[in-house]
């Protein structure tokens, strides 16, 4: 019998060892649909409730996640390690960071010092991972095909540090955010050349990452996000990111959303993506106060809605049954 119980202790927890990181993604993509609604109120005069629904999904999906990845990390942690040390699946640790930072955002709405301190945390978060990410890489010998979409992601998280604290009171917060602007910018740039080489003269990606495609659009998006909120007003310079950023997601629309690729965790690699694009939307239709992008803001914004909506229901699905932590 204590043998039996034993065995099946083992088979219980030893399912938290293949919990994904990039299960974080799903919060940054619920947070942002929350951001996007609460956008969407200024703009439709629609009702707060699916902004506030949607953040409190997500501040309840990330602490479900942390209890569950800390329990991997204490019972496992070479598993961790190993993870974190992997070329592609390392950079998904920025996806903690990030979801943190638009946490911050969604948190602010009902209680300003919280949201501030969130912010603090995400922020020293992003700047150290993006650190050890770009120190990583400038150690060489990196195999080209590794240069992904997902390489984006910490890069990302810098920019996102401008998104949420655009407006934070302290002194030293304006530098801050120049220094995030500065860092995910430049190197985006740089990532973005790379991944596009890979792309366009290598094998196509494998099937499992393909939806992280999707993740090229980010750069300009939060791009401009991070730019209008630094520096109070849309102008050309965004307006040139926020056109490119559209155009990718157009082109790449028809490249993931395919039938033949398998659903996966990596699916939730393009929610905060097209998360991004809809708060741009909402924002830019605003500025401009055109009834075509008003049109576009809102098929965008259900556009999105739905596919999370897809994503949190197949998720829960393969949860029940078992296959999300099988290894």
């Amino acid at each position: 019998m204590q043998t039996m119980a034993a065995l099946q202790q083992q088979k219980t927890t030893s399912s938290i060892q293949f919990l994904p990181v990039n299960l974080f993604a799903s919060v940054m993509g619920i947070a942002g649909l929350s951001l996007a609604w609460r956008e969407a109120s200024k703009l439709f005069g629609t009702s707060m409730l699916i902004a506030d629904i949607s953040g409190i999904v997500a501040i309840m999906i990330f602490i479900a996640l942390s209890i569950g990845y800390i329990a991997k990390w204490v019972f496992y942690p070479q598993k961790v390690k190993d993870e974190f040390k992997h070329p592609i699946l390392g950079n998904f640790f920025g996806t903690i960071a990030i979801a943190m930072l638009l946490l911050s955002s969604v948190i602010s709405s009902y209680s300003r010092i919280s949201g501030q301190i969130i912010w603090i945390i995400a922020t020293a978060a992003a700047i150290a991972l993006s650190f050890v990410f770009v120190s990583r890489l400038l150690n060489g010998n990196h195999d080209p095909g590794n240069a992904v979409p997902a390489l984006l992601i910490p890069v990302v998280g810098t920019i996102d540090i401008a998104v949420a604290g655009g407006t934070m009171p302290f002194p030293w917060a304006h530098e801050i955010n120049l220094l995030s602007l500065a860092i995910g910018g430049i190197v985006a740039v740089v990532f973005f050349t790379l991944i596009l080489s890979r792309l366009i003269h290598s094998a196509p990606l494998p099937p499992a990452l393909m939806p992280s495609m999707m993740i090229l659009i980010a750069p300009f998006e939060v791009g401009f996000l991070g730019y209008t909120n630094f520096q109070q007003r849309i102008d050309s310079f965004a307006s040139i990111l926020f056109y490119f950023g559209l155009f990718l997601f157009v082109i790449l629309f028809f490249k993931v959303f395919k039938k033949s690729i398998p659903f996966g965790a990596s699916w939730w690699g393009v929610s905060f993506p097209i998360a991004a694009l809809s708060n741009a939307a909402l924002k830019y239709a605003m500025f401009v106060h055109s009834w075509l992008f008003t049109v576009l803001s809102a098929v965008i914004l259900i556009f999105l809605s739905v596919v999370l909506a897809v994503l949190f229901v197949r998720t829960i699905n393969m949860l029940v049954k078992g296959s999300l932590l099988k290894g």
